[in-house]
Order: C-alpha cells, then sequence, then structure tokens
C-alpha cells in the first residue's frame, strides 16, 4: 500500500510511536521558527531548560508582530530575542526583514523537512513541501532543545483540484471555498494533501496562501507536493541545491477525498465573524467598504501585490475607502519598487505599512465604529481588528484591488481584460537584516539582556490527588484564543509578562473574569464545542494557568490549544454526553476525586461531582501516556527537567 505526502514524511522523521491513526507519535524536527509575540516566553522556556545550543538544523526567531513602538516593551523583547538567539545558535531576523512564515518560505524551507513553529499559520511551509505545524512556545522550545515533537497520528484528506483558475479568481478562493465544503471544525484530526492535474497549474505563493488558511480548518497540517515548480522557486531564491522531490504514492490511501475543480471558481467572501462563512461575492453583494487592507502572511508574495498593482495602475482608490499595503518581506517590497509597482501602489491613493503582521493582529489600522473592512488575511474573528463592532470579511488581492476602486463589494472579474503577471526569472537576495548566531566559542561572550517588562515562566506544580473547585467561567461554540487571550496593539506588548497580561483574559466574554478567578483561588471553565480554535499563542494556556484554572470541560477542543492546555499542566477534558454541558452553571462547585490516580492509571473516563447540583457527570481523559506523565508533573516543562 502506498503512503501520502505526510506519512513519508513523518515516517522519515519518526521517534516513537507507531503510525497508526489515533496514535500519539514522536518525530524528529528539523527546523523551528518563532515570532516575537510568542518568541519571549518560546526562549524563557528554552532557558529554563539549560541547553547551551540549538540541537535542530536552522532555528530563526523573526521580529513581525510587536512593531509598534509605543513604549519600552516591546523594543526590550526585539533585544532579549536578539540576545537569545545569538547566544544560543538561532538566526535573527530583524524587524524589517517580513513576516515569519513569507521570509522563511523564501530564505528557508527545505521541501521534505519538518517545521514547527510558535505561530499557529507555520503550515504556510506546506506550499514548499514541508510538513510544518503550528505549536505552543513550550513545544517549540523542546524542539530546539533536541526533543521531538508529539502529535496524534492524523487521519489523511486529499483535496483533488483539477482544471485551472479562471481569470481575477486566485489562491485565496480556493481555499475558502475548502473551508466552505470542511468547515472550521472540519480539519481536526486530520491533515490535508493537495494533488491532481491543477496542482500543476499553482506557483508555490499561491499553493503558500492554501496551506496558511489551512490552520482555519482546525488542520494538523497541509502539504502540496514539492515539484518542478517548486524548484524553478527555489532556484529564483538561489537555492536550487535545497530541492528534493516530494511525491505521495500513486496507490497512497486517504481517509477523506474531495474534488475542486478550479475552472468553477468564482470570487468569495468570508463573511463576519468566521472564516467559513464563505459565499460569493456575487452572492453577497454591492455592500459599501470603509476600508482595504492587503497583506498578512495569507497574501503578501511578490505575485500578489504585482496584481493589486497592475489593477490599480493609473487608477484611484475611492475617496471613502482607506487602503493600506502591508508587503510580506523586505524582498517583495525592494523588488516592487525596482520595478515600479510601488509607485503605481503610491500612486492610486494606498498607505504603504510596514513590512509586518500588522493590522492582521489588531496592531494598528482599526476599521472605523461599524465599518466595513476588507481584507486579504486569514481571520475575521470578532473584535480581533482593534474595532470591537468592525464588520471584517475575508478576501483575495483581486477583490480587495477591485472594491478599493468602486467603493463596494466588488467582482474582479467584472474588471474585464485580464494581463498575466510575469514572475522575474530571480529574486533580489539580499539578506543583510538576518544576523548569524555567534559561534559556539564566542557564544559564552554574548550578554542576555532582559527588560523589565520581561517576567518568569509561571511556577507549575505536580497534580494533588483530588481537585475541588468552582465553575468560574461558562462559555458558548467557537471559543477562539482571541477570545481566552486577546492580541491587538494595548495587549501584545505583555506576552512577555503574564502577570499584567492576565487582567485581559476573557475580558471579551467576562469583564470580570481574572477578579473572579483570584477571588475563587483556582478554577474551572466549561466550554462548546472547537474551543481554543485560532492561534498557537500559548499565552491563552499560561494565563489561565497563572490565574489558578486546573481544568477546562468542553464538548470538543482545538488541537494545539489541548497541547496547551497539557504543556501547562492544566486537565483538558470532554463530555462523555455533550447534554451534560447545559447541566453545569457558572459558580457551580465541581469536585475530582481521585483525579491523580485516573490519570497515573490510565482511565479513560472519570466522574466529576457537582457539589452545588447534587449531581454527577463522566468526562472523556484522553490522553496518551507522554500526556499523562505531563500531567501528573505539572506540564511540559517539569516533565523535561525530570527526563532530562
Amino acid at each position: 500500500m502506498g503512503k501520502t505526502i505526510a506519512e513519508k514524511i513523518i515516517e522519515a522523521h519518526l521517534i516513537c510511536g507507531e503510525m497508526k491513526k489515533g496514535e500519539d507519535i514522536g518525530i524528529r524536527i528539523d527546523q523551528t521558527l518563532t515570532q516575537d509575540a510568542t518568541g519571549t516566553m518560546a526562549y524563557l522556556e528554552f532557558e529554563a531548560m539549560g541547553v547551551p545550543r540549538v540541537k535542530t538544523e536552522k532555528s530563526v526567531a523573526y521580529i513581525d508582530h510587536n512593531t509598534l513602538q509605543t513604549g519600552f516593551e516591546n523594543m526590550d523583547d526585539h533585544r532579549f530575542i536578539g540576545s537569545v538567539a545569538k547566544k544560543h545558535g538561532i538566526y535573527f531576523s530583524r524587524p524589517g526583514n517580513g513576516i515569519c512564515h513569507q521570509v522563511h518560505l523564501e530564505r528557508f524551507g527545505i521541501p521534505g523537512k519538518t517545521l514547527i513553529g510558535s505561530d499557529s499559520h507555520t503550515p504556510t511551509g506546506g506550499g514548499i513541501g514541508m510538513l510544518a505545524f503550528g505549536a505552543g512556545g513550550l513545544d517549540v522550545a523542546v524542539a530546539m532543545g533536541g526533543g521531538e515533537y508529539h502529535i496524534t497520528m492524523p487521519k489523511m484528506t486529499r483535496i483533488n483540484l483539477s482544471g485551472k483558475l479562471s481569470p481575477y479568481v486566485s489562491a485565496k478562493d480556493v481555499i475558502l471555498e475548502v473551508l466552505r465544503i470542511m468547515s472550521v471544525k472540519g480539519g481536526v484530526g486530520k491533515i490535508v494533501e493537495y494533488g491532481g492535474e491543477g496542482v500543476k497549474t499553482l506557483s508555490v505563493p499561491e499553493r503558500a496562501t492554501i496551506t496558511n488558511m489551512g490552520a482555519e480548518l482546525g488542520a494538523s497540517t497541509s502539504v502540496f507536493p514539492a515539484d518542478e515548480i517548486t524548484k524553478e522557486f527555489l532556484k529564483a531564491q538561489g537555492r536550487e541545491g535545497d530541492f528534493t522531490p516530494v511525491f505521495a504514492d500513486e496507490d497512497a490511501v486517504y481517509d477523506e477525498v474531495i474534488d475542486i475543480d478550479l475552472s468553477a471558481l468564482k470570487p468569495a467572501a468570508a463573511m463576519p465573524h468566521m472564516p467559513d462563512n464563505v459565499k460569493s461575492v456575487e452572492e453577497i453583494g454591492q455592500i459599501k467598504v470603509d476600508q482595504v487592507l492587503i497583506g498578512s502572511c495569507t497574501n503578501s508574495s511578490l505575485r500578489d501585490l504585482l496584481r493589486v498593482a497592475s489593477i490599480l495602475k493609473g487608477k484611484t482608490v475611492h475617496p471613502d475607502v482607506s487602503v493600506g499595503i502591508a508587503p510580506g518581506s523586505k524582498q517583495v517590497f525592494t523588488m516592487l519598487a525596482e520595478c515600479g509597482a510601488l509607485a503605481d501602489l503610491i500612486s492610486a491613493g494606498c498607505r504603504i505599512l510596514e513590512c509586518a503582521c500588522g493590522p492582521c493582529i489588531g496592531m494598528g489600522q482599526s476599521p472605523n465604529s461599524k465599518g466595513i473592512s476588507l481584507r486579504t488575511f486569514n481571520r475575521n474573528f470578532e473584535g480581533r481588528s482593534g474595532t470591537a463592532d468592525g464588520q471584517i470579511y475575508l478576501v483575495s488581492p483581486e477583490t480587495a484591488a477591485a472594491s478599493a476602486l468602486s467603493g463596494v463589494l466588488t467582482d474582479p472579474t467584472t474588471l474585464g481584460d485580464y494581463k498575466e503577471i510575469e514572475m522575474p526569472e530571480k529574486f533580489l537576495i539580499c539578506d543583510n537584516l538576518i544576523v548569524p548566531p555567534a559561534s559556539e566559542q564566542e557564544a559564552d561572550k554574548v550578554e542576555i539582556l532582559r527588560g523589565p517588562n520581561i517576567k518568569p515562566f509561571p511556577v507549575t506544580t505536580a497534580l494533588p490527588e483530588s481537585i475541588s473547585a468552582k465553575t468560574v467561567l461558562k462559555v458558548e461554540d467557537n471559543i477562539t484564543t482571541d477570545h481566552i487571550m486577546p492580541a491587538g496593539a494595548k495587549i501584545l506588548p505583555y506576552r512577555s509578562n503574564i502577570p499584567h497580561l492576565s487582567q485581559f483574559c476573557f475580558k471579551q466574554c467576562d469583564e470580570n473574569f481574572a477578579e473572579n478567578c483570584k477571588k475563587a483561588g483556582s478554577g474551572v471553565i466549561i466550554g462548546g464545542a472547537n474551543y481554543g480554535q485560532g492561534s498557537s499563542r500559548e499565552h491563552a494556556a499560561l494565563v489561565p494557568l497563572y490565574l489558578g484554572i486546573k481544568a477546562v470541560i468542553t464538548k470538543s477542543f482545538a488541537r494545539i490549544h489541548v497541547a496547551n492546555l497539557i504543556n501547562a499542566g492544566i486537565i483538558p477534558m470532554t463530555f462523555v454526553n455533550e447534554a451534560d454541558y447545559d447541566g453545569v452553571c457558572k459558580d457551580d462547585e465541581l469536585s475530582f476525586e481521585g483525579i491523580a490516580a485516573a490519570i497515573k492509571n490510565g482511565d479513560t473516563r472519570f466522574s466529576v461531582k457537582n457539589v452545588t447540583k447534587g449531581t454527577e457527570f463522566e468526562v472523556n481523559l484522553d490522553f496518551a501516556q507522554r500526556q499523562r506523565d505531563m500531567l501528573l508533573a505539572g506540564g511540559l516543562l517539569n516533565y523535561t527537567k525530570e527526563n532530562a
């Protein structure tokens, strides 16, 4: 029986476990990446392990999130990360060099290699044929220290692409169609692979757009084959020697197959407030637009922005629309300038933003009250833009550009003449903002620079025999990490300061959450389905840990978040009978008698007593043995130290 792309890469990197669906496996990690919103904590965790130098083939620290300087905090974090990188063998991508996923694709990604990053959109690397996973910072720290990365062996989904995209229809419309079909929960426990004749019509940047937003499916990761198109992309980057062909076997077996005819697709948009709330642009109609933002790790490649420039050339954006464009990397920015496309964008009335994540994470460019903002980004969660009632639509660069001109949501296929974008045979190579680490001989002389905002990792302790705690919060389905631990310009500078950050936890759901946790001393959270979807930010587990949360009981969890909870020593449980969700209320006192013994003994079900109601309900303890050991130890950091 043949193997899928993912199965081949996993098999080549397997350290422990068996490649059986649902089984815990540990794989060797070749590369890691971090960004500055999660990186400071990841490197504090790496330091706590006492490993002098990273053991990966390549580790890169990027500064791309917290680039807005309204105080000393962000700059202090950047200095800390830069000094840690220099000392411990990590390459350092300076502010202005670009968004981690765009730069990594250009300069470091290698087909057939494994990559984990402390950012949920790390699967962007699948566009070049890598097996790339978003993960919590602690998982990344362990990988940098030479430890394996553990996942549950996923199911395999194949998406067969046929045909060719019509003019003005783009890769963004492909992934929006996949989201429409599968939903934000449809990829949980799966790796999504793309195949079929249609793959040959897509460039690497287009493939990367699709794998990037695979994160919104809840998928473990997404991956394309590495073929001649991949080879040409690497050759243009001066990295032809990094090419290795990566294909699935013709007789590979998949758990699920979805067929999509590229030629049948139309421009689409994800409407507020979820990436799978997808309709065609034509179906939504010509709604008035207040803002257009083009960029993010999803759609900021040279190809994307050349397409936008060609649509806007010689025209002026609508007077009622604010348009911002953020190139994905210094390479993209410079090449736009050299070919004249940047002048076309500026002349059209676009505001050129920094080569960074920026508005995608609420770091500037928030829309007006109730404003409709079209964004080429990957998430449109409520409040993520920085405007509580902002109406965010996710669209392609082509739809964004057409709408910027008209002032209303516009189907770009109505624009008429379509000019093919000719990509250069060679990209401009200038890595002067990537700082290599000190040599092993010089590393001891490097001083780690710590600012006053950088606080240590929260203290965790071994799991007690029994737990008694109040239900401090009950929430509905599809709670995102933005609900749990918001981003934005006011909050992100404190990602390295868990005590200060705690006051913002769950603010959108209950403005008194932090205060209630402190009064209770310990607590339990009750959640609905797909709890913790979205970002890989481990802060959505570390802050609840700091606030005394002992367990989270839900109908179901998102993959990365459940791993982060276990890493933090918080017990994630699911209702055996989902109807029991209705029987637990806020302020109910819950008792977990003998929980440590149950986890130690390998029990898969456990009875929780609702002391307030005088009732009991069963929860699932679906943990691999390593996860059980981690929970008993009080989290991954304690477990790693104990097993060093």
